[in-house]
Formats: C-alpha cells, sequence, structure tokens
C-alpha cells in the first residue's frame, strides 16, 4: 500500500518562522525531502551545486521554464528563482513527501500545476504584527531598512492567508511545530492518498466469503 508522495508548501511572512519550523519538520522526519531551489545568482563562498541551490545560467533556466521542467519560479532582484520538477517527481513516486520553503506566490504556481492534487498548504502567521516586528529585529540579521521593507511586505503575504488548506498561528514554537506534525500525518492517511486500500478491502470481503 505505498502511496504518492506529498508536496508540502510552507508559507509565512519574513520573521513568522517558517524556517525554523521547517527545518525541526525535517530533523523529526529524516524522510522528507527538502525542495532545493534552482537559481541564476551566482555562489557564494562555501555554497555547493546541488546542496544550497542548483546553481544554472540565465540561459539554461529560461529553457527549463519553456520545457516545463519548473514547478514555479520569479525573479528577485534580478536573478531567477524556481522549483525544478524532476527531483519532486522522483521523490513523489518513491513515496517521499517533498518540503517548500516558499512564498505564495511560488505556492499558488505549485497548486495551479499538474502536481496539485498531492498539495498540501500551510501558512503561518505571527501572534501580533508587534511580535513579528520584534522577532525580525531580535535576529540582527537585517538593518533598520531592511527591516522595514520585509514589514511592508508581510501585509500582502498575510492577505493571502485564506488560499492556503492550513493556517497556524505560531504564538509558541514547540506547539506550532506539533500542530504540523498533525496535519502531515493526517494527510498521509487520507483514504485518496492510500492507492492499496481499496483492494486490502476487497481482500477483506473475499475473507468474509470464504468464512463457513
Amino acid at each position: 500500500m505505498t502511496r504518492r508522495g506529498l508536496l508540502i508548501i510552507l508559507s509565512s511572512p519574513s520573521g513568522a518562522g517558517k524556517s525554523t519550523l521547517a527545518r525541526r519538520l525535517m530533523t523529526w522526519d529524516p524522510s522528507l525531502r527538502f525542495s532545493v531551489s534552482a537559481t541564476t545568482r551566482a555562489p557564494r563562498p562555501g555554497e555547493v551545486d546541488g546542496r544550497e541551490y542548483y546553481f544554472r545560467s540565465r540561459e539554461t533556466f529560461l529553457q527549463m521554464v519553456e520545457d516545463g521542467e519548473m514547478l514555479e519560479h520569479a525573479e528577485v532582484f534580478g536573478n531567477f528563482y524556481g522549483s525544478p520538477k524532476g527531483p519532486v517527481e522522483q521523490a513523489m513516486q518513491d513515496g517521499r513527501d517533498t518540503l517548500f520553503d516558499i512564498d505564495w506566490q511560488g505556492g499558488q504556481q505549485v497548486r495551479n500545476s499538474s502536481l496539485g492534487k498531492d498539495v498540501v498548504s500551510i501558512f503561518v502567521l505571527p501572534p501580533s504584527i508587534a511580535e513579528l516586528d520584534r522577532r525580525l529585529r531580535e535576529r540582527a540579521q537585517d538593518s533598520d531598512e531592511v527591516i522595514a521593507t520585509r514589514m511592508a511586505k508581510s501585509r500582502d503575504e498575510i492577505s493571502h492567508w485564506a488560499e492556503y488548506d492550513y493556517v497556524l498561528v505560531n504564538r509558541d514554537l514547540d506547539r506550532a511545530e506539533a500542530d504540523l506534525r498533525t496535519i502531515i500525518m493526517a494527510e498521509r492517511m487520507r483514504r485518496d492518498r492510500q492507492p492499496g486500500l481499496t483492494d486490502f478491502v476487497r481482500g477483506l470481503n473475499r475473507e468474509f466469503e470464504d468464512r463457513p
């Protein structure tokens, strides 16, 4: 009764905890495959092709888009980013779930793709805007100008919450992780995601017929 793998989309405004939750899920279930994006930007020191990103030329990337080899893609600050379809399809056939850490636009593209019926989409909200601002400042990774840009973008991102299958409010990281696990386990057990279930039930019925 091997099932097809799921495409688990995790989205949130910056600072709501999406990336931390994604890392925790990967630790909880090492069989989860994290979707490695392709990009046209140059590798940074220490980055390895196929680990952080698939580094591709602009021409190669656009040809992949033209050939339908990208589940989703977008141009960000002059560079293209996208999710190659091939590795995801292989994982699905192997019964492995793929985790996507992408924004609402990427999630929309994946849901509208040929693999959309296997998507489980989850949006993570902060408990308040004040808390979102505090978390961004507490990371001490960005300037005030960058934080202001992220906060302005957050309003647009949050406006797309109703497009998702599930919505979590990340008041407490441990509770949010537990809720995510519950969602994934329940989705894995859905009747239509157990391809051998019909034959199994037929076998049970045959046992009834064979009883004296």
